[in-house]
């Protein structure tokens, strides 16, 4: 449309405006050119600054790293793994010699004797052991018992001994200051099977106890009547001293640990909370993880998280018949597809930031002068990420549609750090079929989990379930998914064991507060040398702790026996040649006695809680009964 056309549309006021325009003279040639060079400037500011932005990114791309992180400062992973000073107990002539006396020969001796016993004493659990007074395989413990009573006079002549539920042990020594929650320290007496086919194969006998001069050998020497002997060593040494203590000191030892402690530790937590009340502890220490070397440092992996447990029992029922007329598919078969289904994919690999494995990243970065370069960047990127998002926006546990880099480059080390931060899955046990020529009417699986921190149970019910179901519509069968129903014909049934379990809660692990985590880790300073970083740990299997949950916050899964010669470890536990090393335990009643010293001298602000219960040991009337 040309001008006039616009004049003569436009209305009045537009009109005189749009006439005063056209009456203005056009600027100046030279005042065109200096505008068109300044559009110029603007427009060469705009591609460099877009060239820049292109060339970081590239930058950004080579150094596989966020373009925002390229210009922030590496965190503070030291500051992030704080280390107490090593803590030693307050001066005592008599006390201090103990030091002297567990490294010297004669208790070497006497300690080696004492563990060798215990072992020869056998005390197997078995998954199939009726209640307790009904089945005779118990009664076994009556034995240990006495074995007991006989290597520890001046305990069992001077300390609360307790049977609970018959065969779970609690020894209480009665502390002199009631507001003190207590130190709850753990073993359990009993061990897995040895299978007779396997005995021909141990170096020596199962049962021998036998010593070489390094290691003592057989069934529990690792697993863990070391720790219990070392603990009962410990009180004893303790007594001999005259230690008195003022925080009291409770050791319980349950008898079927090694078949979900249903009977042993579950009626002991019951009973040392009735007696204490919820949270009436101040901090527990159970078997569990012990030190690692990686990245050229020392380790201890004292561990304050629990994997969760389901086992999931998948059932398939489908018609019989006689062989020589088979169906295109029997229930095995079917069963084979859906196992092959399961494992065809594994559950992803991720870190939340609450999984000790995270915080022994943070450490290994801190103190570790060879660790990876990569795990480095990826872990700064995290606390990047962390630092200038809002929570709300960043949470590693919430991103699951993404692949967890972090995770997956930490997870490249083997399968055992892997499954630190993975669900794992494993088909145990199958049975189906009672004869050649008939077809199998049931077909049955077990398939273990282990939940990761950060998930529950419901990630497995919820995969088998929607996997169960596309197999049971291609075969035309019911599905009856976890809901408690009895098993129908024509059917695929999943259920859950009993022993479900949830992850565990995190115990509090900053080393820079004044904690139980801190008295542990400067216990352990103090035995093995500032160089060793103490890290949490992750039990990617269940202890006994397990019910022990609401008498403390403050729950330690940890062996703090250690010897640098020993290959083996904890490598040989529920397996053939089973042997711990004698230097190993000999650390582990050092260890013990100082972190009961340490202990006793230590303050919390979680001590004293009003309405805790005292129950029978509360009382000075009954100090002398517990112990005092």
């Amino acid at each position: 449309m040309a001008d006039y056309e616009k004049l003569e549309i436009a209305p009045p006021k537009t009109r005189d405006i749009m006439a005063d325009k056209q009456d203005e003279p056009r600027p100046p040639a030279r005042a065109r050119r200096n505008g068109m060079r300044i559009a110029f400037r603007e427009l060469r500011f705009w591609y460099m600054f877009l060239g820049l932005i292109m060339v970081l990114y590239q930058i950004a791309n080579f150094v596989d790293r966020p373009l925002l992180f390229l210009f922030l400062r590496e965190p503070d992973f030291k500051g992030q793994c704080a280390q107490p000073e090593p803590l030693f107990p307050g001066q005592n002539e008599e006390l201090d010699r103990l030091v002297d006396i567990i490294e010297g020969d004669a208790f070497r001796n006497a300690s080696v004797d004492r563990l060798s016993g215990a072992v020869q004493v056998k005390t197997e659990s078995f998954d199939d052991l009726g209640e307790v007074g009904q089945d005779p395989r118990w009664e076994v413990f009556f034995n240990f018992h006495k074995y007991l009573e006989k290597t520890f006079p001046l305990i069992y002549e001077r300390l609360l001994v307790e049977k609970i539920n018959t065969h779970g042990l609690l020894y209480t020594w009665k502390g002199s200051d009631d507001s003190l929650k207590p130190t709850l320290l753990m073993a359990h007496q009993d061990t897995v099977p040895v299978p007779s086919e396997t005995i021909g194969s141990w170096t020596h006998p199962p049962w021998s106890g036998a010593y070489d001069g390094k290691y003592v050998w057989g069934r529990g020497a690792a697993d863990c009547k070391n720790s219990l002997i070392a603990l009962l060593e410990t009180l004893q040494l303790l007594l001999e001293a005259n230690f008195q203590p003022k925080r009291t000191i409770l050791l319980s030892f349950g008898f079927d640990e090694e078949v979900s402690g249903r009977r042993g530790a579950a009626t002991l937590s019951a009973f040392i909370q009735d007696r204490y009340g919820k949270n009436g502890v101040a901090v527990i220490v159970d078997e569990g993880a012990g030190f690692e070397e990686t990245w050229g440092t020392l380790f201890a992996k004292p561990g304050t998280a629990e994997k969760g447990y389901v086992d999931v029992k998948i059932t398939v029922r489908m018609p019989g018949g006689h062989s020589s007329i088979p169906s295109d598919h029997t229930s095995i078969g079917v069963l084979s597809e859906l196992i092959v289904k399961i494992e065809s994919e594994q559950y992803p690999t991720r870190l939340v930031e609450e999984n000790p494995y995270y915080s022994q990243l943070q450490c290994g970065a801190g103190y570790s002068e060879s660790f990876p370069k990569k795990l480095k960047k990826l872990l700064a990127d995290s606390a990047f990420a962390k630092s200038i998002m809002s929570p709300m926006c960043h949470n590693r546990s919430n991103n699951n549609n993404k692949p967890d880099r972090l995770a997956l480059e930490a997870a490249k080390q083997g399968p055992a750090i892997k499954y630190l931060m993975q669900t794992s899955q494993a088909v145990d046990v199958i049975s189906g079929g009672i004869k050649t020529n008939a077809l199998p009417e049931r077909a049955t699986v077990t398939v273990n989990h282990r939940i990761n921190i950060g998930e529950t149970t419901k990630i497995v019910t919820d995969r088998l379930t929607s996997i169960s179901d596309e197999i049971a519509k291609k075969y035309n069968l019911t599905l009856q998914a976890f809901d408690g129903s009895q098993e129908k014909a024509n059917s695929i049934h999943l259920s859950s064991t009993v022993n479900r379990l949830e992850v565990a809660p995190i115990t509090p692990a900053d080393g820079s507060t004044n904690s139980p985590f801190t008295t542990l880790a400067g216990t352990v300073r103090a035995v093995y040398g500032k160089n060793v970083i103490v890290t949490p740990g992750i039990m990617t299997g269940n202890t006994d702790t397990r019910y022990y949950w609401d008498l403390t916050r403050h729950i330690f899964r940890f062996a703090p026996g250690y010897d640098a010669d020993d290959e083996v470890g904890l490598g040989k536990i529920h397996t053939v040649d089973e042997r711990v090393s004698v230097l190993n335990h000999i650390h582990t009643v050092r260890w013990f006695v100082t972190f009961v010293r340490n202990m006793d001298e230590a303050r919390f602000d979680t001590d004293t809680v009003a309405g805790r219960g005292a129950g029978k040991c509360g009382s000075s009337r009954d100090r002398a009964e517990c112990g005092a």
